[in-house]
């Protein structure tokens, strides 16, 4: 999985860098398919900005945004927001059209 990271303005440490690997790592292994994540760091004044933007092949990529005020609690608001569109995406592909019932007589 390649990871791109870019801070805009904001200074973003080593450990907060290898926890947001290793959690794009964790729902990576969710996907089942090899996935290109683009996480953003913002920061204006006291507020915090993370952009995750986490692409598949064969799918819409998936993009997930945390405001606060420190860049932890930003990245942990969007790495939630990231698993519940996960886990809807794949319970949308595991329920399967049915087939129509009885037909016209």
């Amino acid at each position: 999985m390649d990871v791109i990271f870019h801070a805009h303005h904001a200074v973003m440490s080593p450990r907060l860098r290898r926890r947001a690997e290793q959690a794009l790592a964790r729902l990576a292994d969710r996907l089942a398919l090899p996935v290109d994540a683009l996480v953003r760091f913002e920061q204006d004044g006291p507020g915090h900005r993370v952009e995750i933007v986490l692409t598949a092949p064969r799918r819409k990529p998936l993009i997930a945004e945390g405001c606060q005020r420190y860049a932890g609690s930003a990245l942990t608001e969007a790495l939630a927001r990231l698993e519940t569109q996960i886990e809807t995406s794949r319970r949308k592909r595991r329920a399967r059209p049915r087939a129509p019932r009885g037909g016209r007589a």
